[in-house]
């Protein structure tokens, strides 16, 4: 197969663990007999650099024109930063929102993932973490409270704030399809969480999941309420497969999936839209701080690149076996600093590409 992949490296960290995850990418292509063209676009502070915004036209068409984009991590130190001394719709999150929308990504999907080897760094209770858990969380990403109209003004001599969450159902029904699409791919279980209980958007959104969940009968579908949903995965996170929600719910839900796991540098993320499009970047910041020093963990990059063998090629055995690869460098206790463990070897940024790209069979 020949891959098409534009490739935003971003800045602090990004070029280097994305630099990692393209070597991978390009051992996997190797090893099973694809090829990969590779365009090179600018986005967030480097593009402020270069061409004074955080987005140009150029690099969207450039992005429309890729079968997926894979990215690093954008944005800086806010308090150092002349990027921040921009407004805010020329600073570089604003870059990304951008292409979010015009790339109609919709669908945002967080993988997160307690391994064998990493059961120690769950801030869980031992006999939880021992249970190991697996879940997608997919997170509806254009519309609800953050796309709504909002206001802030005086009513009644009163300064008064206002945000709007609206939903319609044909956004629920193309992301409650994705999720179950997805679960088909897992252990075909989706718990759709919501507030019900309280809101209209989340009855309409609970209506429409049940007509989507009809067309999928060897998926089983549970609702649960998103504060319940919240206890829930520090209690027993084994028990989810994919949790979908609208976009609120799934921000925080998911930042709170990730901790779980013990390390923001293993998490990978895929953002999609109707077509087999998909926008990949780990799930963690730029990290300016100790950007250029070799000792960034590159995995949620790398496994960013796995989710986009599976989702934008289908190419799953390919992304299995840089799953297993990595899964097999941690069992080799081969480290990063900041998963580093007694007993484990330390390893910096390009080692552990080459270790894992070792692995890849």
């Amino acid at each position: 197969m020949e891959m098409k992949i534009g490739v935003i490296k971003g800045d602090g960290i990004g070029p280097e663990i994305v630099d990692e995850a393209m070597k991978v990418l390009d051992k996997t292509a190797e090893v099973y007999g694809h090829s990969i063209a590779y365009t090179q676009l600018l986005m967030g502070g480097a593009s402020i650099d270069v061409n004074g915004v955080p987005l140009t036209d150029e690099t969207l068409k450039a992005a429309k024109e890729s079968d997926a984009v894979l990215m690093g991590s954008i944005g800086g130190d806010a308090k150092t930063s002349p990027w921040y001394q921009l407004e805010p719709s020329k600073r570089p999150e604003a870059g990304l929102l951008a292409l979010r929308k015009g790339l109609n990504l919709f669908a945002n999907l967080r993988p997160a993932v307690l391994y064998e080897d990493l059961k120690g760094a769950c801030p869980l209770k031992e006999e939880i973490a021992d249970s190991g858990f697996d879940m997608m969380i997919m997170r509806e990403l254009t519309g609800g409270l953050y796309f709504g109209k909002r206001s802030t003004e005086e009513v009644n001599g009163v300064l008064t704030a206002r945000d709007e969450l609206t939903y319609n159902e044909n956004e629920i029904r193309r992301i409650a399809k994705r999720a179950f699409d997805i679960a088909m791919k897992r252990r075909k279980k989706v718990t759709s969480v919501d507030k019900a209980n309280v809101l209209d958007s989340s009855r309409l959104w609970r209506k429409v999941v049940e007509e989507v969940a009809a067309d999928y009968p060897e998926v089983t579908l549970e609702h649960m309420l998103v504060d319940n949903c919240a206890m829930q995965l520090v209690k027993d996170p084994a028990q989810f497969d994919v949790i979908l929600t609208e976009n609120m719910f799934g921000d925080i839900l998911s930042d709170e999936a990730s901790m779980v796991t013990g390390s923001i540098g293993m998490l990978a993320s895929a953002s999609l839209n109707e077509t087999k499009f998909g926008l990949y970047e780990p799930s963690g910041g730029s990290a300016p701080d100790i950007a250029g020093k070799g000792i960034a963990n590159p995995i949620a990059t790398i496994l960013s690149a796995a989710m986009m063998l599976r989702y934008s090629f289908d190419l799953d055995k390919e992304a299995d076996a840089i799953e297993k690869a990595v899964s097999e460098v941690l069992s080799k206790g081969c480290r990063t600093i900041d998963i580093m463990a007694e007993g484990k070897t330390q390893i910096g940024t390009k080692e552990m590409g080459d270790r894992i790209c070792e692995c890849i069979r």
